[in-house]
């Protein structure tokens, strides 16, 4: 699983296979430039210069490869990724260009979920070196993130119940000298009611918890990343349907997004005192199960009627968040697989942004951009707050008109966010259906990018 680490590596004047590239504009140019032998072994290949285009050159009694991108001179993260993925296993460098950005999608290009196959039979890495030797620590940190995010995500959930969320903080604290603490039982019940009573119903191998990690000097600002930990998501009582339930194993997508930031956060040095939650639960269907209008206690204090146990996301981070805002924080950013009407309104490859200000989104769509990796912005409208009213409670976790149901969740969730406090939700999807280069099908870190250079540009 995950990636190698040294896919890579300085520039030191090693023998490598040199990559030539162009576009359709500068192919003809440089096709002028080679052999007869060359130009028929691309024909062959049709290769014409157009993008994730790789071609195989022969050179005398070695060959060089030729790849096609938008601008030679302006490589996006992706540019690389083909090359990657087609080129045989060996060590290459660019011979008309600087990685850049595009070190990271040479390297998301390489990932492997194996955890349940054999792949001894797959090639070696293809490595690539670079002169660019400051930069290469960052960027593989952030592709061993993003790949964290895909293997956490595409293990199935009796794999990846809270227990191993619980795993996975831990390795987290261990490797980076940060402290952690678990909420469970009737500990649980008491501070995190919702919590509770969303994962109360799975089976004891799976029993909800509350999961924290704390790093950093205490002098910095706090920082709160939370995310949503449904481990696999029946819809409870309101049971989806089997086509609806077999993604479900990523509805800890959130979770796995925290996580993964979190650590990068860490191997980054950011200067910030960082608290990381995640809940985690299995929503079950048993006897003991929540049910559709139950009135729900909350660690806020405020009652929460039930209108679907399938909007069970937001009443975990609703506890989480309230936690999170007690503790005063500069900022809380939280991740979750929270609405299929965000889906609807962006498809798979965006991520919903909501913010309560219009800095910090601009900061993260910045961000985003600049890495490829630009979420959208959904409001919050005051006017849609009464949409969760209840006649028996404070408020209600859902509505029942259909409209803006990405933004509704998003009020919902405000509730339990401290006055004043700036605040970002990332609505993402955790999953790409089909491949693309660099971005293999399956889990898929979308928003993570954003919301780390955002934090790095606030607290680097």
């Amino acid at each position: 699983m995950t990636i190698a680490t040294d896919l890579i590596q300085p520039d030191r004047g090693q023998d490598a296979i040199a990559i030539h590239l162009v576009n359709e504009d500068s192919f003809e140019s440089v096709s002028n430039g080679l052999s007869g032998p060359q130009r028929a072994a691309l024909a062959a290949q049709k290769f014409k210069g157009g993008g994730y285009q790789v071609g195989i050159v022969p050179d005398g009694e070695g060959w060089f490869a030729i790849g096609g991108v938008p601008d030679p001179d302006e490589l996006s993260s992706w540019c690389l990724a083909k090359l990657a993925e087609d080129l045989p296993a060996g060590t290459y460098r660019l011979a008309n260009a600087k990685a850049g950005p595009a070190m990271f999608g040479w390297q998301t290009a390489q990932y492997r979920f194996t955890r349940y196959r054999d792949d001894s039979d797959a090639e070696g890495p293809r490595v690539l070196l670079t002169e660019d030797v400051a930069k290469i620590e960052l960027v593989s940190a952030e592709a061993q993130a993003a790949c964290l995010v895909r293997d956490l995500v595409n293990t199935p959930a009796e794999d990846m119940g809270p227990a191993a969320l619980e795993a996975e903080a831990e390795r987290i604290a261990k490797a980076q000298d940060a402290a952690i603490t678990v909420t469970r039982g009737d500990a649980l019940e008491k501070g995190f009611p919702m919590v509770h009573a969303v994962g109360r119903a799975a089976e004891r191998k799976h029993a909800p918890r509350l999961i924290e990690l704390e790093w950093g000097d205490e002098s910095h600002p706090r920082v709160a990343i939370v995310g949503k930990g449904v481990c696999f998501d029946s819809g409870g009582l309101d049971i989806k349907p089997s086509r609806g339930m077999l993604l479900m194993k990523k509805d800890m997508g959130g979770a796995a997004h925290a996580l993964a930031l979190a650590e990068l956060i860490m191997k980054a040095g950011l200067k910030l005192r960082l608290h990381c939650i995640v809940p985690a639960v299995e929503n079950a269907i048993a006897g003991n199960a929540f049910r559709p209008g139950d009135v729900l206690d909350s660690r806020k204090g405020l009652s929460v009627e039930i209108g679907n146990t399938d909007a069970e996301g937001r009443l975990i981070l609703g506890d989480a968040l309230t936690l999170a805002s007690e503790h005063e924080p500069d900022l809380i950013i939280d991740f979750a697989t929270l609405t299929g009407a965000a889906r609807v309104a962006l498809g798979p490859d965006l991520p919903a942004l909501m913010t309560r200000r219009d800095q910090t989104a601009e900061q993260l769509i910045a961000a985003g951009k600049a890495h490829d990796d630009a979420p959208w912005r959904l409001p919050l409208p005051d006017g849609y707050r009464e949409w969760l009213k209840s006649d028996i409670a404070d408020i209600n976790n859902t509505h029942t008109n259909g409209y803006a149901g990405a933004s509704v969740a998003g009020l919902f969730l405000d509730r339990f966010v401290g006055e004043d406090i700036d605040w970002a939700h990332f609505d993402t999807f955790a999953w790409r259906p089909s491949a693309k280069p660099g971005r293999t099908k399956g889990g898929a870190a979308l928003g993570l990018r954003a919301a780390f250079h955002a934090l790095r540009g606030r607290y680097g």
